[in-house]
């Protein structure tokens, strides 16, 4: 019976990361460029996710991104490093909408991810709270 429960225990701790990589697909948009000449973009963080999780933007055209998380208590954050690049963004993410501003400055694509992490279970962008923001020409 005392390994009846780790097995149901396991089974379920299975089935969770299957329901991780199952939420990784791709969702792509392209910024759209406003009369002010800003690309604009707004991103929901949720349980291991960004929606959209690709996002593609023109170099050299500023940036306005806004980003907020999911209601709960789980604490997201927004991370996006490509100095090289002019992208060294680091936040934390809350239910009231944080605007972004930059301007990439070198074509790419630039890995960006939720670097949190939950005691015993990993951290989220091991669990597919990642994306991608591609700089075209």
């Amino acid at each position: 019976m005392r390994y009846k429960k780790y097995f149901v225990f396991a089974m379920a701790m299975v089935l969770m990361c299957f329901s991780y990589v199952a939420g990784a697909e791709r969702k792509e948009f392209t910024a759209s460029l406003g009369k002010d000449g800003v690309q604009r973009v707004e991103i929901v963080a949720g349980s291991y996710f960004f929606n959209p999780n690709y996002i593609i933007v023109k170099v050299n055209v500023p940036v306005e991104m806004k980003i907020r998380k999911e209601g709960g208590i789980i604490p997201h954050d927004f991370v996006l490093r490509a100095p090289e690049a002019g992208l060294d963004i680091n936040t934390d993410l809350s239910t009231d909408p944080k605007i972004i501003t930059f301007t990439p400055t070198k074509t790419g694509t630039y890995p960006f991810y939720c670097d949190k992490s939950v005691i015993f279970l990993g951290s989220h962008r091991e669990k597919g709270m990642e994306g991608v923001l591609e700089v075209r020409e």
